[in-house]
């Protein structure tokens, strides 16, 4: 099936100005920071905190020599790709957020866990957050508001209540159909267990440690994931080009698109936010566009939506 075409004027949600933004959220029951219905920016979300501390640190002791060869290395390149190509580039923001492109229910699933694998939520949370970003973007209201810091966007917004995840139901009821997203959604974080179990039993297999290949495997992997997304909200929001005016601060970053496969030419996703290729031009590598063209061509990938040709 060839491609659909889709203009700006369908693709390109401008972000409503502050007070208009309020007043939506108003209507989609979004407590805002005034609200004291909500609990108080002191408070603090412990549980993440103290999750982030803990990776962070395994990452640390990942790195002494003893874990190091080059096995370990390779593990972390594929899981690399699997969790930040396939699963969140590909299976949570293209095909499940924007449903840019159609493949078969079982394959979707599977995008779906390979994004699970990568401990940001599981797909009905990720899906919901992502499409509130787009409907306020760079505004009060957006919950990794770039206006408010490098940090704020990039971690920051986490460690605090988020009331943006009152709206996730209502902004998800194409997921929250699917029983198995549902039981993902909930018990995302255990799928660490049998990676660790297969990556454990492969390194002693192998003669390169299990220890070595549990490490690089899952905290060292899901460290560089995590940052490495999170620069598509902070850095694409404070450095680059910018080619449309899509109403909010997103810019074109090469070098954050070189590290997450093409996700970094932001300012053209924020004006065409349905579109499957974010790389507009012969010189914006997009590698998770050339992944849709694959499936594209081995009959997987269908009704797949691009930009308006100027």
């Amino acid at each position: 099936m060839s491609p659909s075409v889709i203009g700006a004027h369908a693709l390109a949600r401008k972000p409503v100005a502050s007070h208009k933004a309020m007043e939506l959220s108003e209507k989609l029951q979004i407590p805002i920071k005034e609200n004291s219905s909500f609990p108080k920016k002191e408070q603090r979300r412990w549980g993440t905190i103290g999750f982030m501390i803990a990776i962070h640190l395994l990452t640390i002791f990942s790195l002494h020599p003893h874990f190091w060869n080059w096995q370990a290395l390779t593990t972390l390149l594929i899981l690399y790709w699997v969790t930040a190509c396939l699963g969140v580039t590909l299976g949570y923001h293209r095909l499940l957020s924007h449903r840019a492109f159609k493949v078969p229910k079982w394959l979707e699933r599977f995008f779906a866990t390979c994004g699970a694998l990568s401990c940001q939520h599981g797909p009905i949370d990720w899906v919901g957050l992502h499409r509130h970003h787009h409907t306020f973007s760079d505004t009060d209201a957006d919950h990794h508001n770039s206006n408010k810091g490098f940090w704020w966007s990039h971690m920051g917004w986490m460690f605090e209540p988020i009331p943006a995840m009152k709206t996730v139901p209502r902004l998800t009821g194409d997921l929250r159909r699917d029983s198995y997203y549902r039981w993902l959604n909930k018990y995302f974080l255990i799928l660490q267990l049998p990676l660790g179990v297969f990556l454990f039993w492969i390194g002693n297999s192998t003669g390169a440690g299990g220890w070595n290949l549990v490490l690089w495997g899952i905290p060292m992997r899901l460290v560089l994931v995590y940052h490495v997304t999170w620069l598509v909200n902070s850095a694409t929001h404070c450095w680059g080009k910018v080619a449309f005016e899509s109403g909010d601060a997103s810019k074109n970053n090469a070098w954050v698109a070189a590290l997450t496969f093409g996700e970094g030419w932001h300012n053209n996703h924020h004006a065409y936010p349905n579109s499957a290729r974010q790389g507009l031009t012969p010189n914006q590598i997009d590698l998770t566009w050339q992944h849709i063209r694959l499936l594209k061509a081995l009959g997987l990938a269908t009704k797949i939506r691009l930009p308006m040709p100027s």
